[in-house]
């Protein structure tokens, strides 16, 4: 990795799991609009179902932790909060074309597994109840390894999921400890053999770089541990410090935090690491063994993605999102529900529904959405496939998106991009920086200070 390239394009930027960005989203945008969009998006593509459930309790707050979560209160509030997810399932779906089928359910947090089992399988049963599911959907959880037992993974795989990632984001117990982070109950390798054992078809395990303490050396025994533990995906996640969006993370600044060049030195270290131990590079923090679907779309430039992450364009279907904070990415629209835990239980308690804002998408987000979206994840654009793909003229693709081939001179002399004739390659240094490239092509772009983290 050139590492003077890395620092040339390291500037703020969106990080395009939605376009428009989610700083769109607009609070005139409300219930009456949502569902006429769920009405809407029984027509539109894909016609496949995501759900996705946020479940917003932790039994301790990280610091370095950038979600909507509190920490785990009395079964009472967990209960009701279980009621509400499930009463906001019931009001969607009862708008939903039972027909379409469900290509993948996704649970994040906080801590999903902070909560009993019996919850987590009352609100699946809620989401199966009304609905059958394609052959190869995606059922996964996120988890804490630190409050995960051998019977829970039993109990999960009962409960119909398919995919665990572990949370685990360094093996040094010092520097877990300085982010208030709680190490795994049991060894990860032996969770992981477990879960591999009764049938789990994928095991994901994250990292951070970035966090107090680490260094390079350090950050290279967790990668080593990492891959010796044999996942079928893994991430390395940079660290956002972002301590006026989440003012926990101050108290990192005490211990201090790796600078810039460090951070890039174990961007470098885990990313040589993994290609040599055979995994692929995937967007921009992702790795993946050869065999993974992952991989395999991506040969195919069939890998897309969501807020859940990477996923294929067969598993991807338009989300259904539920609890505090959720978004739901249908085609015509986005809408997040409010992040207050007691004001999502009142409004879903009262109506159904609990939206905050949204924002409702034109054709020409649309077709940016597409062109943004082919980059970010298969490194590969062509105006004319677009332009096919919307019935329009290869000129109007590039109007749409105020395409001007003079921006993309610097990544070509840079050696990132191939331009020639309409299509854009990503080299395999460009991945780096991709997020740069695609604002490009983001004719709404606008850098305010501290709106977004750094690109790289």
């Amino acid at each position: 990795m050139n590492i003077d390239i890395i620092k040339k394009y390291n500037t703020p930027g969106p990080r395009y799991t939605s376009y428009p960005p989610a700083t769109f989203f607009h609070t005139g945008f409300g219930q009456e609009q949502y569902v006429k969009h769920i009405e809407k998006s029984n027509g539109d593509e894909p016609k496949n179902i995501s759900f996705y459930v946020h479940i917003p309790f932790c039994s301790k707050l990280c610091f370095f932790c950038g979600c909507n979560t509190s920490i785990l209160r009395g079964d009472d509030v967990v209960k009701r909060y279980v009621n509400a997810v499930i009463k906001e399932i019931e009001t969607v779906s009862s708008m939903l074309d039972k027909s379409r089928k469900v290509s993948q359910i996704h649970w994040g947090g906080g801590t999903p597994n902070a909560i009993s089992l019996n919850y987590i399988e009352q609100i699946m049963n809620a989401l199966k109840k009304d609905f059958s599911f394609t052959g190869n959907a995606e059922i996964a959880m996120e988890c804490n390894p630190a409050y995960l037992e051998f019977k829970d993974i039993d109990r999960l795989k009962e409960i119909g999921f398919n995919r665990l990632s572990l949370g685990i984001q360094d093996f040094d117990p010092k520097i877990l400890k300085s982010v208030n982070r709680d190490a795994s109950k049991y060894p990860v390798k032996d969770l992981v053999a477990h879960m591999k054992k009764i049938g789990f078809h994928g095991v994901n395990l994250d990292l951070i770089y970035g966090l107090p303490y680490q260094t390079v050396d350090s950050f290279k025994e967790s990668v080593h541990q990492a891959i010796d533990i044999s996942p079928d995906r893994l991430v390395t996640f940079s660290y956002a410090h972002v301590p006026w969006v989440k003012t926990a993370q101050k108290k990192l600044e005490t211990y201090g935090l790796p600078g810039p060049e460090d951070k890039l030195a174990m961007f470098d270290a885990g990313l040589e690491m993994l290609t040599k131990a055979g995994y692929l590079s995937i967007g921009m923090d992702h790795y993946a063994k050869p065999d993974d679907e992952l991989c395999i779309a991506l040969n195919n430039r069939k890998l897309h993605r969501n807020f859940q992450g990477y996923a294929t364009r067969e598993t991807t279907g338009q989300v259904y999102g539920f609890g505090t904070s959720s978004i739901s990415q249908l085609n015509g629209a986005y809408i997040q529900n409010t992040k207050v835990l007691n004001e999502y239980m009142e409004r879903v308690e009262k109506t159904g529904f609990a939206v905050e804002r949204g924002y409702e998408l034109s054709q020409e987000d649309i077709i940016r959405r597409d062109v943004i979206t082919e980059i970010m994840c298969n490194g590969y654009l062509s105006f004319k496939e677009i332009a096919d793909r919307y019935a329009i003229s290869e000129q109007k693709v590039v109007e749409v998106v105020d395409f001007k081939e003079a921006e993309l001179v610097d990544f070509i002399e840079d050696d990132l991009i191939e331009y020639k004739e309409g299509i854009l390659k990503l080299k395999e240094q460009g991945f780096f920086v991709v997020r740069n490239i695609a604002m490009v092509f983001d004719p709404l772009l606008e850098i305010k200070d501290a709106q977004y983290s750094k690109t790289v």
